[in-house]
């Protein structure tokens, strides 16, 4: 059966869905999850949403592009080399490498969703593609 779906089989055996086929980047040949990247983003206290796609880069095929909605009163207060900081926290513990940091964190007033409330990631390639 085929779903999209990447994933392992932890040591206990369980299967861990990381990401959606065409939502994973690839950079340098290396994968990175953007739902992993979006999780360890959003547990800064001042992200009330974020989205990761993968957008085009001569040197590494793609890398990570973040775009972030700040809570109200984070506005104007978090800057990207906050959320970057935030991220090396990960790397330094493992659970991120180096190279997923993104190179650009944009802030945003609102992230595109689907009809169903989803992000909707094909809206902002689109979005991103058009700037």
């Amino acid at each position: 059966m085929h779903t999209g779906d990447i994933g392992y089989i932890d040591k206990d055996g369980y299967l861990k869905i990381t990401d959606r086929l065409k939502d994973v980047i690839n950079s340098g040949g290396e994968w990175i999850s953007s739902l992993e990247l979006e999780d360890v983003i959003g547990q800064h206290e001042a992200v009330s949403e974020v989205a990761v796609i993968g957008v085009p880069h001569e040197k590494w095929g793609e890398r990570p592009l973040a775009l972030v909605v700040l809570y109200e009163e984070f506005k104007g207060k978090v800057t990207e080399d906050d959320l970057k900081k935030h991220l090396k926290k990960y790397v330094d513990k493992g659970i991120i490498t180096k190279y997923a940091i993104p190179d650009k964190i944009e802030f945003v007033d609102q992230i595109p969703k689907t009809t169903v409330g989803k992000i909707n990631k094909k809206e902002i390639v689109k979005m991103i593609m058009r700037e």
